[in-house]
């Protein structure tokens, strides 16, 4: 397996620089094409600006300076990602792409996901309204079809897929997960494979223990390795799981995203809803 087209998804954000630079060594290493997609969309605080300017009785003609003013802030932003974007790719010599693109990202960005093997965006992506109560990032998720790289706002991360955790309790989100991950999996200088509790999966559910997973793995060239962790609480697992990794130095953490009802992951501790909200390092996730 091998990663063909990745899509890194770049806005007015400060994290989006970062989100650049490591797709584009991602897609140096793994030698594919990268496409930056730019959404030239309004932010909330810029929306917010317009909104108080109306409120507070502006002419139609300031109205319009404001407008003006911010689809030029847009314009600078873009304008500086694409050419960084274009410096990166003539030093790393990767094939890249650049669209610039109006419209929502709940609307706009599932569509272009579909069309690459990973996408890798902000965590914290704003979007306008999204279903069931889920933040944009989950409604990806759910909705995009493919795998998600999940970067944290906060945080200067150099590598991603060099040094890989996996999640593992054994789940079909999981397996799935380590599937779409493979390609990263292959390749990765190191792998390790997270169990928190590993006896509510094995002893409770009758799932092969956890060398059957290492052996899977080694059979597609990885030398993995595993660390099972008990008597961690329902409630401590995410946090658990970015703890540990980042101990192991991992720079990106494999895991499969539950979309089950907000009452059964209420119930569950919403273990995939902790790992986003309280995200400390790259995460990939697929459903």
């Amino acid at each position: 397996m091998a990663l063909k087209d990745l899509l890194v998804y770049l806005d007015e954000s400060a994290g989006a620089p970062l989100r650049l630079r490591l797709a584009v060594d991602l897609a140096r290493r793994h030698g594919c094409r990268l496409t930056a997609l730019f959404l030239r969309e309004w932010t909330p605080e810029q929306l917010a600006r317009r909104q108080t300017a109306e409120l507070g009785g502006r002419s139609p003609k300031e109205l319009q300076r404001l407008d003006r003013s911010v689809e030029a802030s847009i314009d600078i932003t873009g304008d500086h990602l694409r050419r960084e974007l274009e410096r990166l790719s003539g030093e790393y010599g990767v094939a890249v792409e650049w669209r610039s693109v109006d419209g929502e990202p709940i609307r706009v960005l599932p569509q272009y996901a579909r069309y690459a093997d990973l996408s890798i965006l902000d965590v914290n992506t704003p979007a306008g309204s999204t279903a069931a109560g889920y933040r944009f990032s989950e409604e990806m998720l759910f909705i995009a079809g493919r795998p998600v790289l999940f970067v944290p706002t906060q945080g200067n991360f150099q590598t991603l897929g060099r040094h890989v955790a996996i999640a593992w309790n054994s789940s079909r989100p999981a397996a799935r997960a380590v599937h779409d991950a493979l390609p990263l999996i292959e390749q990765a200088d190191e792998v390790v494979v997270l169990a928190i509790n590993p006896e509510d999966f094995i002893a409770r559910h009758g799932a092969p223990p956890l060398p059957q997973l290492i052996e899977h793995l080694r059979r597609h060239g990885a030398e993995a390795r595993p660390l099972e962790v008990t008597g961690i609480r329902s409630d401590r697992i995410a946090d658990e799981l970015q703890s540990r990794a980042r101990a192991l130095g991992a720079d990106l953490l494999v895991a499969g995203a539950y979309g089950h009802s907000r009452l059964h992951e209420i119930l569950m501790g919403g273990v995939t809803r902790d790992l986003l909200g309280r995200m400390t390092l790259p995460i990939m996730m697929s459903y």
